[in-house]
């Protein structure tokens, strides 16, 4: 069980202030990957909650290894995105407040969604992004990065 449902566990669906980490993987020819979030049915950036012990750089390279079977290479910091825009309730009423450490980074191997809590992984054009529905989070970091606008 990971850090943020052992605290889930003592405070409740109570707003929590979480840390973790995004990653943008573009290649100009596909365009941008994006998963498609089993819990809300949205379209999100690879990103996830950062465990214990774990640098923002290793979750990043974890998540997109869980939610999409590629590998990351060399992630390189974009931004630290927080603030009033960065808080969301999940569907199950657990609310967080979210400090999101956004890495560009390059990826290779197979890719392919999880099914745990990815149910699609693919590279999306960016002209398509704005027909997309994106978890809150996600189109703030990719206005922020000015990707959609």
């Amino acid at each position: 069980m990971g850090y943020v449902l052992n605290l889930r566990q003592q405070v409740g669906q109570k707003p929590i202030i979480v840390v973790g980490a995004a990653a943008i993987v573009h290649d100009d020819q596909l365009g941008l990957l994006l998963v498609k979030r089993l819990d809300n049915q949205l379209w999100g950036l690879p990103a996830g909650s950062k465990e214990l012990d774990e640098s923002t750089e290793q979750t990043v390279l974890r998540e997109l290894t869980e939610e999409t079977g590629l590998i990351g290479q060399d992630p390189r910091l974009l931004t630290v995105a927080s603030g009033q825009d960065m808080q969301y309730a999940y569907p199950n009423g657990d609310q967080i407040d979210s400090v999101t450490v956004v890495y560009e980074l390059a990826a290779s191997g197979q890719l392919q969604a999880d099914q745990q809590e990815t149910s699609v992984a693919k590279f999306v054009a960016l002209a398509d992004l704005k027909q997309l529905a994106l978890t809150p989070l996600t189109k703030k970091i990719l206005m922020d990065l000015q990707l959609i606008k």
